[in-house]
This record gives C-alpha cells, sequence and structure tokens, in this order.
C-alpha cells in the first residue's frame, strides 16, 4: 500500500489515519520500518515516515523542529513545489497536521503554526530546518532500534527566534480554555488559516 503514496496529500491522509502513538509504555523514536510494523506514530515518527516515503519521489529529507517555551516541541516534514513550501505532521491537535506548498519562507511556514499550538502551556518560540542527510549512513529508514540520534540531531542544530506578541497569545490562549471548559474531549478546529492546512 505505501507504494501508492506518492504525494503529500497522499501522505498526509495516510498518517491522519493511523493511530497515534501515547508512548503509554515509554518514551519511543521508530524508524520508518518500526511505524509500518507497529501501525502508530506520534509526530517526528510520522516525519520520519514522510521522509522516506517522498524521499523516493525526489524529495530531501528534511525536517523542522518547531520550538515550544514549555519544550514540547513538535516536528514536521517539510517540502517545496514551485519553490514554495509544504509540510506534513502528524499531532494529537489536528491543527499542528500539515500545510499546503503556499509558503515563500520556511519562517512563514513556521509561523502558520503559532495559533494552533497555543493550548494549556505550549507556545512557539523558534524553529529549526534539519536535512538528515547529515547524518551520515545512521539508520534511521529501517533500524529495529529507537533511532535516538535523530532527536539529538534536532536538538543541536541552530533554531531561529519567533517573536510574538502577548496580546495574540493571550487571546488565543483564553479562547482554547473557554473551548476545553465547554468540549474536555474534543480538539479545537476554529482556526483562521484552516484553507492552508494539507487536508
Amino acid at each position: 500500500m505505501v507504494d501508492l503514496l506518492r504525494t503529500p496529500a497522499q501522505v498526509q491522509r495516510f498518517l491522519s489515519s493511523m493511530p497515534y502513538n501515547w508512548e503509554s509504555f515509554g518514551g519511543t523514536l521508530r524508524s520508518f520500518r518500526e511505524v509500518l510494523k507497529r501501525k502508530e506514530a506520534h509526530c517526528l515518527e510520522a516525519a520520519l515516515v514522510a521522509t522516506v516515503l517522498l524521499e523516493q519521489h525526489g524529495c530531501p529529507p528534511l525536517l523542522l523542529s518547531l520550538e515550544s517555551w514549555d519544550k514540547l516541541d513538535h516536528v514536521i516534514f517539510v517540502f517545496q513545489k514551485n519553490g514554495l513550501w509544504g509540510s506534513i505532521g502528524r499531532s494529537r491537535d489536528i491543527g499542528l497536521h500539515g500545510r499546503r506548498p503556499v509558503f515563500r519562507r520556511l519562517r512563514d511556514l513556521a509561523w502558520s503554526y503559532f495559533d494552533t499550538y497555543i493550548d494549556f502551556s505550549g507556545r512557539i518560540t523558534g524553529y529549526g530546518l534539519a536535512n538528515l542527510y547529515d547524518l551520515g549512513n545512521y539508520d534511521w529508514r529501517f533500524s529495529a532500534k529507537n533511532v535516538w540520534k535523530v532527536e539529538e540531531h534536532l536538538r543541536v542544530i541552530p533554531h531561529r527566534s519567533i517573536r510574538s506578541s502577548d496580546r495574540r497569545y493571550e487571546k488565543w490562549h483564553d479562547r482554547y480554555k473557554k473551548f476545553k471548559k465547554q468540549h474536555p474531549d474534543e480538539r479545537p478546529a476554529y482556526y483562521d488559516n484552516r484553507q492552508q492546512w494539507l487536508l
């Protein structure tokens, strides 16, 4: 089936249908092969799956790390089409999934996640681009073991800061708290940039 996943939208749909890896029995960072075997993925694992699938169709293995002030960072796979940036992502929150290739700069793509990142504690503070070819012959595609070196690499790459107004943050933070009070078991999808989402 994975041989039929040739476009970002197809890969995003596949990952969105996959159960989220809640790491109930301890932290994991599974390779592409292990994710397919276990049929679940968290954000970084999903980014690795997208990387392997689209690498076969000419996309370099580029990951974008989004830093948050609560240290709960998010990682997405990024690609270019006609010189514009898009992304593929997997999260507990639909607003942190992929984006259409409509962004001229990586900063603009990262900024498109700012509002949707805000929950009780999250706020994006920076972003950094990693090329997994920099890991040399390290096996992040097919290893049967956790591929922690990928996460270590994302920690040390340079990150550019994203500055935002407290007023904007407080607006979305208040809205999130009100939503969760009324709908404690639901995830919000009330954002202004839905037209930029990949699906």
